[in-house]
């Protein structure tokens, strides 16, 4: 009965590993996100939508939320691969969101391992948010240093 449930399950992981690779699925470095663990709770629905756009395997769970001084919200959600993005919006979630220009949605976020995400915009420009700061590095050099505040 043991062998023939270990046979099953060995059976099973090779099945899936065989199915992932033929639907082309990227699986993320188990090291880029060990000790993570979404919240629970949904990302929003516009944050579903751009996951989507850019790929994601299925639901968006939050990572992290947190409000800057500034007013900007700054959600990082994880998908089902382990994959990470970075969604944020000036004014806040009852703001007007208008991806691009009040709204950001980036793939591929960077976890440091203690706190930290980073992710990076198609000019360069990278966005690293914590528990406790958002700092923007702009193209040119100059940096934008923004402090988290309790809701």
């Amino acid at each position: 009965m043991v062998i023939a449930t270990a046979l099953l399950a060995i059976i099973g992981l090779i099945g899936g590993y065989l199915l992932s690779e033929r639907r082309g699925v990227t699986r993320p470095d188990p090291d880029a996100t060990a000790g993570l663990l979404p919240t629970g709770q949904a990302c929003l629905d516009r944050t579903q939508k751009m996951g989507a756009q850019f790929g994601a395997d299925g639901e968006l769970r939050q990572v992290l939320r947190v409000r800057t001084e500034s007013r900007a919200v700054v959600w990082v959600c994880q998908d089902a691969g382990g994959t990470l993005y970075y969604h944020a919006n000036k004014g806040g979630a009852e703001a007007p969101w208008v991806e691009n220009q009040t709204a950001l949605f980036l793939a591929h976020v960077q976890y440091d391992g203690v706190g930290a995400f980073t992710a990076t915009a198609t000019d360069g420009a990278t966005f690293t948010v914590s528990s406790t700061r958002l700092v923007i590095t702009h193209r040119d050099g100059t940096v934008e240093e923004q402090d988290v505040v309790q809701d």
